[in-house]
């Protein structure tokens, strides 16, 4: 079973602070997977973590179900939605990084977002190495996101 959704952060502080400062106590850094919202990445940063996941699960639906049409008004948005919380990650000096259900149609867009560190990718990979071959499978989607960060 995966997440379909962030974790409330912002729901849960008090919790998460002591969690947090008690992994960073001893030399842990700690990162949250969240929504693109930008409460939940202002919750994430007075919690202590080091590290916010910016969930792209809505994105990449809207992009499958638009007919993979990036300049679909449902697809722009919820780039935007990404790219406004990637700027609140890094403004908060948090480390940006983005995952879920990003593949090899999608994943382009998100890769060019300015400051985005890693994504996180792994369904895809697998479903393809089983026809390419891991190694095939990791170099092609190295190079969709080399271009797009360029």
């Amino acid at each position: 079973m995966t997440t379909e959704g962030g974790l409330d952060v912002a729901g849960q502080e008090a919790r998460l602070k002591g969690v947090v400062a008690t992994l960073a106590a001893a030399g842990i850094v700690t990162s949250v997977f969240i929504d693109a919202e930008t409460r939940q990445v202002e919750a994430a940063a007075r919690i202590g973590a080091k590290v916010c996941e910016i969930h792209t699960g809505p994105y990449a639906h809207a992009f499958h179900a638009k007919g993979r049409d990036p300049q679909s008004s449902a697809v722009v948005e919820e780039l935007d939605h990404i790219r406004t919380a990637g700027a609140a990650v890094l403004e908060l000096g948090m480390r940006f990084n983005a995952g879920h259900a990003l593949n090899y149609f999608n994943v382009q867009p998100i890769a060019a977002l300015p400051g985005v560190r890693e994504l996180h990718i792994g369904h895809a990979i697998v479903s393809r190495a089983v026809f390419v071959g891991l190694r095939e499978a990791v170099r092609q989607m190295k190079a969709l996101i080399r271009e797009a960060a360029g």
